[in-house]
């Protein structure tokens, strides 16, 4: 029945914190990705920012998994990134504190107020705030029961005396950073030790170095999530393993050569929760204080370890801003909203290979030259990859989606992505043309000449109003509605002048059907772009 209890109350636990995290995500992913993006200024801004996130999603790892995949899409840089780890660890500890307080009468209480939030609000913001809170108490009843379930072995000789090993430094780090490393939660490790310890069943110089090594354990999480991301973005969880150990190395000499474990514990003598919580904060804010005068260090030593390779710069196609499918980051704190940012940035560079191989085109036709098709060739094969690789993952991504918000810019960005590969496909075209035109000896008349240098200006005019794949207002999506018109009448207006040149005698038959065709590609490139702008807009009406 013990061990019945004990998994029922770490299943409680491990579930509450998930439930508060799921929460939080749902009430404020975006507005965290906001306030990072924007206070991350100086060293102290970026640890405090760190520290009091971490402290509401009571989870350094998720902090950490969201830290590298900002870096890895290029939003923040590596000595950025320090500043938020070191406040990650700092905000990690809140979660030991509160365990410390002992409000386990009043868990019931929160579970129960959080419930009838869930359910009985319809306000989708409000029940998100229930869940944090039903979270919150299911989390400090799991750790009421896993206490209860551990008390009998304060009574066990055999159990007693494999606690006593623990005393061994190595040993104690070994078994905290193994143990988080499994279950990927220093703050959850950390309560089953308090609850351990209330039990009686550990004293706080047997923990101490369980604990150290918990601070180890919990950086598998970012290192996981960095698989297959940029090379920077694994130099960031470098540097969170690199924090926890060399603040491990500092506090286990202390602990050993000095009377720190006994000074802790006088702290709060009948209390041995808040003495591994007190311990913990010491452990973070310490490591913290004495390692931030070094950040630019850790951020060098990082790259030193991790040094850029050649393969990695620029060969073959691949996504820069979207980490890979198989992340384990998918779907954890504030994912959504960089997954949001990751799409805007890929689609960014797509506009702008879509908007270098329309111009390329026209030029190519313009004056002849079939070379340039091979480089185009290129480009649309990327804008193929692109559209492929993006289309696969909103489609995962939205179906988890849960931010309003967030949808609508999926479903958005999805139709963007295929119009602006549509576009790349009629550029190809367009180009195409310029070798038959080459291989049947035919060259256009000055006056077509002309209509292809006004054809080529219209495209780039459209293209500068979805360069940037931005909120488009009602105003310009008018302007672009009126320059989409320009593209249908010119469209009409050269196919006569065409018919009139084939009339008198100025053009060949072959010439009029390949500009008839050009015209038509010309048409539709302005059909799609119209198409981004009233997707940007939400206003999508497919032409």
């Amino acid at each position: 029945m013990d061990l019945l209890l004990l998994l029922g109350g770490l299943a409680l636990f491990l579930y509450g914190m998930q439930m508060m995290s799921a929460g939080l995500e749902m009430a404020a992913g975006n507005r965290m990705k906001h306030i990072l993006e924007r206070l991350t200024a100086n060293r102290y801004l970026g640890v405090l920012v760190g520290a009091a996130i971490t402290a509401l999603i009571q989870s350094s790892s998720a902090m950490t998994v969201m830290v590298v995949g900002f870096v890895s899409s290029g939003m923040m840089t590596l000595n950025q990134a320090v500043w938020l780890i070191m406040g990650a660890n700092i905000g990690t500890t809140i979660t030991g504190q509160l365990i410390a307080l002992d409000i386990g009468a009043i868990a019931p209480l929160l579970a129960f107020v959080g419930v009838v939030l869930v359910v009985f609000i319809k306000r989708a913001s409000i029940r998100h705030y229930g869940q944090i809170i039903a979270g919150l108490g299911v989390l400090f009843i799991g750790m009421g029961m896993m206490s209860d379930a551990m008390k009998p072995l304060h009574d066990s000789e055999a159990f007693t005396t494999a606690m006593t090993r623990f005393q061994n430094p190595f040993l104690g780090i070994l078994v905290g950073a193994l143990f988080t490393a499994v279950i990927q939660s220093s703050s959850a490790s950390i309560g089953i030790l308090q609850a351990l310890a209330l039990s009686g069943a550990i004293g706080l110089s047997s923990a101490v170095y369980i604990l150290f090594g918990q601070n180890i354990g919990t950086c598998i999480t970012a290192l996981l999530a960095s698989v297959g991301t940029t090379r920077n973005a694994k130099r960031a969880t470098v540097i969170h393993l690199l924090f926890n150990v060399i603040g491990t190395a500092i506090f286990t000499a202390l602990a050993i050569l000095t009377p720190l474990t006994d000074m802790v514990a006088g702290l709060t003598p009948q209390n041995v929760a808040a003495q591994i919580a007190n311990m913990h904060t010491i452990f973070n804010i310490t490591t913290t204080v004495l390692l931030l005068p070094f950040d630019n260090l850790l951020a060098r030593l990082a790259t030193r370890i991790l040094p850029e390779r050649e393969a990695e710069v620029s060969e073959g196609h691949r996504l820069l801003y979207i980490p890979p499918l198989d992340s384990k980051a998918e779907y954890r704190i504030g994912h959504s909203a960089l997954a949001v940012n990751g799409v805007r940035r890929e689609l960014m560079r797509m506009a702008e290979m879509t908007e270098e191989n329309i111009s390329a085109c026209f030029l190519a036709i313009e004056d002849m030259k079939a070379s340039e098709f091979q480089e185009m060739e290129k480009k649309e094969e990327y804008l193929d990859y692109l559209n492929l690789e993006i289309a696969k993952h909103i489609s995962r991504w939205i179906a988890y989606e849960t931010n309003e918000e967030n949808s609508t810019k999926f479903s958005a960005y999805f139709k963007i992505a295929a119009d602006l590969e549509r576009i790349g496909d009629h550029s190809i075209n367009l180009c195409g043309y310029t070798s038959r035109l080459k291989e049947k000896g035919i060259a256009f008349s000055e006056a077509a000449r002309d209509e292809i240098r006004a054809m080529r200006a219209i495209c780039m005019r459209a293209m500068s109003f979805i360069r940037d794949i931005d909120t488009m207002s009602t105003e310009r999506l008018n302007e672009l509605n009126a320059i989409e018109e320009e593209f249908d009448g010119m469209t009409e207006a050269y196919r006569q002048n065409q018919l009139e040149r084939l009339q008198s005698g100025k053009c060949s038959g072959e010439a009029c059907i390949l500009y008839s065709e050009m015209l038509t590609d010309f048409e539709r490139i302005g059909d799609h772009i119209l198409n981004i702008g009233q997707a940007l807009a939400g206003k999508y009406e497919s032409r």
